[in-house]
Order: structure tokens, then sequence, then C-alpha cells
């Protein structure tokens, strides 16, 4: 995993599940944050990365990075808008 310099308050690794579950349990993760705390997602490339951020964005949360870890997965951060 390459480093951002984030430290995330709490971790999901949702590549044990396929779509649209992926969102869901990214999701559920956020609804356990408070406003400002920052999630981070481990996530598969293709479907996943393409619709969890995209997704998350539409909630209304902010991605502050999104990185390839070079195998064939991602790390996604987000900061937790509203409550």
């Amino acid at each position: 995993m390459a480093d951002t310099g984030i430290t995330a308050d709490e971790y999901v690794d949702i590549t044990d599940v396929k779509c649209p579950v992926t969102f869901v349990k990214a999701k559920v993760a956020l609804e356990e944050l408070d406003e400002g705390q920052i999630l981070q997602v481990h996530l598969n490339a293709g479907e996943p990365a393409r619709n969890v951020p995209r997704s998350i964005r539409e909630e209304g949360h902010e991605i502050l990075a999104f990185q390839e870890n070079g195998d064939g997965t991602f790390e996604l951060y987000i900061k937790k808008v509203g409550d």
C-alpha cells in the first residue's frame, strides 16, 4: 500500500465482496463515523474502483485520496461530511 500521509480513523476491506455490496459496506462503515472522521477503504480494481468513489461523492462525502496499490487493489480515503 502506498503511503498517503493520511491517518484514517477506521479501515474497511471490501475486496471480498462484489458490487453493489461494495458500496453498501463502505456506506455502513461511514455511518459509524462522526462528521470529519476519515475512513480508509481497501477495494478491488474494476467495477468497485469505478463505482464506490462515484457513489461516495454522490452521498456528499469528500474523497481525500484514491491510490492504486499495484496489485489490483486501491486505497480510498473518505472524509465523512454531515451526520
